[in-house]
C-alpha cells in the first residue's frame, strides 16, 4: 500500500504540470497566447500568423508551416525548425541562436539582424533571403542554397559553408574570418571589402566574383577558380594560391 500511495502521489504531482503544458500549446495554437517555450508544435499550421515577439525558445516546430508568418524579434533560441516552411517570413531581429533549421525553407525570408549564432542550417533553402547584418558565427551551412541572398555586413566567423551555393549572393563587408568555404559556389558573388582572413576557399568557384578590397590574408585558395574575378585592392598576403585559376587566365604554380 505504501508503494502504491507513492506512485499515486507522483502521478498527481505530474498531471497538473502536463495539463498546464497541453493548455499552453492549445492556447498558442488558438492564437490566445504568444508564449509557448519548449512546446511540441510539430507540423503546426501557422501560415501568416502574427508571432512578433513570441517566445518559442526550445520549441519543437519540425515541419511547421510558417509561410509569411511575422516573427520579428521572436525568441526561437534552441528551437527545432527542421524542415519547416518559413518562406517569405519576417524574422528581423529574431533570436535563433543554436536553432535547428536543417532542410528548412527560407525563400525570400527576411532575417536582417537576426541572431543565428551556432545555428544548424545544413541544406537549408535560402534563395534571395535577406541576412543583412545577421549573426551567423559558427553556423553550420554546408550545402545550403543561398543564391541571390543578401548577407552584407553579416558576421560569419568560423561558419561552415562548405559546398554552399552562394551564386550571385552579396557579402559586402561581411566578416568571414576563418569560415570554411571549401567547394562553395560563389560565381558572380559580391564580396567587396569582405573579411576572409584565414578562410578556407579551396576548390571554391569564384568566377566573376567581386573581391575588391577584400582581406584574403592567410586564406586557402588552392585550386580555386578566380577566372574573371576582380581582386583590385585585395590583400593576399600569405594566401595559398597553389593551383588556383587566376583572373588573367593563368594557373598559379
Amino acid at each position: 500500500m505504501h508503494r502504491g500511495f507513492k506512485i499515486l502521489l507522483g502521478l498527481l504531482l505530474v498531471l497538473p504540470s502536463a495539463m498546464s503544458f497541453a493548455q499552453g500549446e492549445s492556447d498558442f495554437l488558438a492564437g490566445k497566447s504568444k508564449a509557448c517555450p519548449s512546446c511540441g508544435l510539430e507540423r503546426a499550421a501557422l501560415k501568416r500568423r502574427d508571432l512578433s515577439d513570441a517566445d518559442l525558445s526550445g520549441a519543437n516546430l519540425t515541419g511547421a508551416v510558417l509561410h509569411r508568418a511575422r516573427l520579428a524579434r521572436a525568441k526561437l533560441a534552441g528551437a527545432n525548425l527542421t524542415g519547416a516552411n518559413l518562406n517569405k517570413s519576417d524574422l528581423k531581429n529574431a533570436s535563433l541562436a543554436r536553432a535547428r533549421l536543417g532542410r528548412a525553407m527560407l525563400y525570400e525570408a527576411d532575417l536582417s539582424a537576426a541572431d543565428l549564432t551556432g545555428a544548424d542550417l545544413t541544406d537549408a533553402k535560402l534563395q534571395k533571403a535577406r541576412l543583412t547584418r545577421a549573426k551567423l558565427d559558427g553556423a553550420k551551412m554546408s550545402e545550403a542554397i543561398l543564391t541571390g541572398a543578401r548577407l552584407d555586413e553579416a558576421s560569419l566567423r568560423g561558419a561552415n559553408l562548405s559546398a554552399a551555393n552562394l551564386v550571385e549572393a552579396t557579402l559586402r563587408r561581411a566578416n568571414l574570418e576563418g569560415a570554411d568555404l571549401n567547394n562553395a559556389g560563389l560565381v558572380d558573388a559580391a564580396l567587396r571589402e569582405a573579411n576572409l582572413k584565414g578562410a578556407n576557399l579551396s576548390e571554391a568557384d569564384l568566377f566573376g566574383a567581386d573581391l575588391s578590397g577584400a582581406n584574403l590574408s592567410g586564406a586557402n585558395l588552392s585550386d580555386a577558380r578566380l577566372s574573371r574575378a576582380i581582386l583590385t585592392g585585395a590583400n593576399l598576403d600569405g594566401a595559398n594560391l597553389k593551383g588556383a585559376h587566376m583572373p588573367d587566365g593563368s594557373v598559379h604554380p
